[in-house]
């Protein structure tokens, strides 16, 4: 009523609407409305409450505040608590879809959407999805066949026989585009990226190959699967990779705990990974047999895609304390750093053992880097390798031959309680079929040392590589070492064909890089074997006939013999690349007859459950135990001699650390710069040169070189000891400046260091006491009187009387010939047993002629029994003079040695290079000048085949002199 009233009374204009009122009536109008309705709705207020008050002590309301409280509460501390219900709704959603007959479009995209987002929604969803039985796996692997085919091309036909007989496989480079570089070929997942996918969808993609494992109960990727005779397991992993735990970790979204847990047992991953042959060992047991998984490629995508998250991650390291500053454990010398080697130096520096490695070459990675191609293997994952062995302490000594610069007796000696050998295998095999020693023949060993270590491939690099570009090029063998030859000829021109003596099906290569090589347009020919090499007046290959073989009875390997048929094929050829495997390079065992070899030169271990060899302390892995084997296999005899190493030290602390500090000491002296500390010039383009490089000096004997490494980007050439005094810890060098590596060499100063010098290097002298008066005569040419001298002092100081003939091309060149020289101080201190004879080729000193000239003199006086008897003629000097002092002595049958080191083989000192073709029991065979000589009996040297490879590299050594401005 009382509103209706004030309804009739308002003024026709509205409250508010009259200008004189003194206030404004609109707001009086809408309070006094808001009193009627609290007025009106007071009364229910009051009921409400009344029930409120009947019912909050009933046990339902009650027990509802109580969960309301909770609820308050669990939002206050978990702020995701909510989050995560939705989520279980979420997830009960995409369940009840799966029931249904095939999942939708929308379905599918929605999903995959959500995957794609990397929160905790996508991380049930993979695990979920992880989770549900195969047959629902199915319906999700048909529907983004189905649905997402036009976003991913790799879906398609996915579904079809997923998950034994199909899968998404990794990003293999194009044929085309691939085979004219050295980058990688197979980029696995992560090559994805390449294409323009994110980082997100490549983890999907490896998520979906991982999607398709069994999770077999007896683990035959790991473990091997059983044979029948009880012995070793079949297949398997050598280093005890949990792959099951791996794969189910990465089967629920967490990658990095996979990555952890690999990292346990392989410090390598990234390289194990990309090279070892899985088809025989984890993927040859799996239990897809038509399509395994592809082990390999997750293996090695970890490390891989978490240096894509965070490129400092692998490097990170908690609470380290360096072993070598705690020395609180002894420490261990790891000789060589391989696959098996690196293993070892990362787990017993993990376990806080000081650990140095010892190198012979300037690099670090053995095998690894000089032996296969960075498009298999990039030489930064190597690099990873060493910097996290560093990280952890790990030192390294480079251009360090262990049974030459020390022997194991000696790193006992030094400090190092127990040594691992894994120096490999790096001495290769040939077929010794006639004409084999032509020129344009040579190892794969060698062809991929020049290439891969030495990058002679690449603009400003001194190491020569014979001509490839379009020319026709045969590579002999079947194994991978063989692929990767063949497939670096390809890569720089060459038309490659591999000839192997068996068919396709009996080739131990990887199936993969077979595949690869052909696809890249490799030629394959098979059931041929060379039966001998034909050459032209300038003494390089042209053309080879083969024999036709035929398959006979299994032989040792179960494999089915090769016969000749007596048919023959003739193929025409510019270059043979040999690559029929290695054999244990023998330096170590020759320094070490304690240490027992097989026939074949390995390294033999005391038990099957053991890598400790015959020497106590002494342990070996790898090609050096077993012969030609692979990276993976040799990375777990490293891992298991470590374990074998970290035993209990028979040591008190104070000892400990006087071994940590003499291992130190020694370490530091191996890593010491080889400067030069002193140059004096002798002649035109002739200097000598001391060099501070103390281990060498301490082991240098008369007759042995040095192989010198001038810069990062020159080669490597031998040079023989002059001199060396251990005291100062130096060596002498002389260096005539012919090629451009030398005359560079020549331009170095003092306090200028060399990028390595390793050694030394060959045999020492055989020197024998001569007790009838004979005299031992040396025939120097030029450069031949530095390595003449140290051995004809050894001579001298045996007692035995030396007969010096030094010959040079004229006077200006002569050096050591004044009283207060190396000759004249030798002739002041033995001048009863030293005759010096001078000769000149334009008679400006001397004897007019060459050193052959009073050879023959002295010869013929002893034919008809005049002078001294000549015990033995030592040659050093110009390839062409040691051949006519050889021919001179054999009519008088008097013992003639020619010092060879690989410099005067070809003029390049590389590894696998210094052949010297000899006659042995009527056959010609291959020497080796760095392990076999350089000392090597004259007479017995094929001198007409030896002396053309000294032009082997005649063009290219023109060409590096004209770059460098040398002519």
């Amino acid at each position: 009523m009382s509103q209706q009233i004030d309804e009739r009374t308002r003024p026709a204009g509205g409250i508010g609407s009259n200008p004189q009122c003194a206030y404004n009536q609109e707001d009086v109008r809408r309070y006094h409305l808001a009193n009627l309705e609290i007025e009106n709705d007071r009364h229910h207020i009051a009921e409400a409450q009344v029930q409120i008050k009947e019912l909050e002590h009933r046990e339902a309301v009650e027990l509802f505040q109580k969960q309301v409280g909770l609820l308050q509460k669990r939002l206050v501390n978990d702020p995701k608590f909510f989050h995560q219900v939705f989520i279980n709704e979420g997830t009960s959603a995409i369940a009840w879809e799966f029931q249904q007959e095939e999942l939708g479009a929308q379905f599918t995209h929605t999903l995959w959407n959500l995957l794609l987002k990397n929160d905790d929604m996508s991380t049930l969803l993979l695990r979920f999805l992880w989770n549900i039985p195969l047959k629902f796996k199915r319906k999700f692997i048909r529907a983004i066949d189905r649905h997402l085919q036009d976003r991913y091309p790799m879906f398609k036909g996915l579904s079809e026989g997923w998950p034994g007989a199909n899968n998404i496989p990794p990003y293999i480079r194009p044929p085309n585009e691939r085979a004219k570089d050295f980058d990688l070929v197979n980029q696995g997942y992560i090559g994805y990226m390449g294409l323009g996918y994110s980082f997100r969808e490549v983890e999907l993609l490896v998520w979906l190959e991982v999607l398709r494992d069994k999770q077999c109960d007896d683990r035959p990727c790991e473990i091997g699967m059983p044979v029948m005779d009880g012995g070793r397991n079949e297949g398997g992993c050598p280093v005890k990779i949990h792959i099951p735990e791996m794969i189910h970790l990465m089967g629920e979204g967490k990658f990095r705990q996979a990555f952890e847990l690999i990292k346990e047992s392989n410090p390598l991953p990234n390289v194990t990974g990309r090279v070892c042959p899985q088809e025989i060992q984890c993927q040859g047991v799996c239990t897809h047999n038509e399509r395994p998984i592809e082990i390999g490629q997750l293996e090695w995508y970890l490390p891989q895609s978490e240096k894509l998250l965070n490129p400092d991650a692998n490097f990170s390291i908690k609470d380290f304390i360096n072993p070598w500053a705690k020395a609180d454990r002894p420490p261990i010398a790891v000789v060589g750093s391989g696959p098996a080697g690196l293993i070892n130096a990362y787990l017993l520096s993990k376990e806080g053992y000081p650990v140095t490695v010892f190198e012979a070459f300037h690099e670090l990675g053995g095998v690894l880097r000089y032996g296969i191609p960075e498009f298999r293997l990039p030489n930064a994952l190597i690099d990873d390798v060493v910097k996290k062995i560093t990280q952890l302490g790990g030192k390294f000594v480079t251009n360090f031959i262990v049974g030459k610069t020390a022997t194991l007796d000696a790193l006992k000696r030094a400090g190092f309680w127990k040594i691992f050998i894994g120096t490999g295998a790096g001495l290769p095999r040939f077929m010794n079929v006639p004409g084999e020693h032509l020129l344009g023949i040579l190892s794969a060993n060698e062809f991929l040392t020049r290439v891969n270590l030495m990058k002679a491939h690449e603009a400003g690099y001194e190491t020569p590589l014979p001509d490839v570009k379009d020319k026709q090029v045969i590579v002999i063998g079947g194994g991978n070492t063989a692929m990767d030859a063949a497939r670096t000829v390809r890569r720089l021109g060459g038309k490659v064909t591999i000839v192997y003596r068996r068919t396709r099906a009996e080739m131990p290569v990887r199936v993969e890089e077979l595949h690869h090589a052909l696809e890249e347009g490799i030629e394959l020919k098979v059931l041929r074997a060379p039966k001998e090499f034909i050459g032209d007046k300038t003494h390089f290959v042209t053309y080879t006939n083969l024999d036709v073989m035929e398959l006979g009875e299994p032989d040792a390997s179960g494999r089915r013999r090769p016969l000749a048929t007596g048919k023959v094929e003739k193929m025409p050829v510019d270059l043979v690349i040999m690559a029929l495997g290695n054999a244990s390079n023998p330096i170590v065992k020759d320094a070490e007859p304690q240490l027992k070899t097989s026939k074949w030169g390995t390294i033999e271990v005391r038990a099957d459950n053991s890598q400790e060899t015959t020497i106590d302390g002494v342990y070996t892995g790898g090609d050096a135990n077993r012969g030609g084997s692979t990276a993976i296999k040799a990375a777990g005899d490293g891992q298991a001699a470590a374990r074998e190493i970290a035993g209990k030290a028979p040591f008190s602390p104070r000892e400990i650390q006087s071994l940590v500090a003499h291992a130190e000491r020694y370490t530091k002296l191996g890593q010491a710069s080889q400067k030069i500390v002193e140059k004096i010039v002798l002649a035109e383009d002739i200097v000598e040169m001391v060099v501070y490089a103390p281990l060498i000096a301490k082991s240098a004997r008369a007759g042995q070189f040095v192989r010198v490494l001038g810069w990062d980007k020159g080669e490597l050439i031998p040079l023989t000891l002059a001199d060396w005094d251990k005291e100062r810890g130096t060596i002498d060098l002389v260096i005539q400046g012919l090629g451009s590596s030398s005359l560079k060499i020549n331009q170095m100063e003092v306090g200028d260091a060399f990028a390595g010098i390793a050694g030394p290097l060959g045999l020492a002298s055989q020197l024998h006491r001569y007790n009838n008066g004979e005299t031992v005569v040396f025939t120097a040419g030029g450069v031949g009187l530095p390595p003449v001298y140290p051995i004809m002092r050894e001579h001298l100081r045996m007692g035995n009387h030396v007969t010096l003939i030094a010959g040079f091309r004229n006077r200006e060149l002569m050096f050591w010939n004044e009283a207060d020289q190396r000759v004249g101080l030798l002739q002041s201190e033995f001048p009863e047993l030293l005759d010096v004879i001078y000769t000149t080729n334009d008679g400006s000193f001397g004897t007019e002629g060459f050193v052959t000239g009073p050879l023959e003199s002295m010869l013929k006086e002893m034919q008809n029994g005049q002078g001294r008897a000549i015990g033995e003629v030592v040659t050093i000097g110009p390839p062409v003079m040691m051949q006519a002092v050889s021919d001179l002595t054999k009519s008088y049958q008097v013992k003639t040695v020619a010092s060879l080191n690989s410099i005067m083989v070809d003029a390049t000192g590389m590894c696998g290079a210094c052949m010297v073709p000899v006659m042995q029991d009527g056959k010609l065979v291959r020497k080796h000048a760095c392990i076999d000589g350089p000392e090597l009996d004259a007479h017995v040297i094929d001198w007409p085949k030896f002396l053309p490879r000294f032009l082997q590299f005649s063009k290219q050594e023109r060409e590096n002199r004209i770059r460098h401005g040398f002519v």
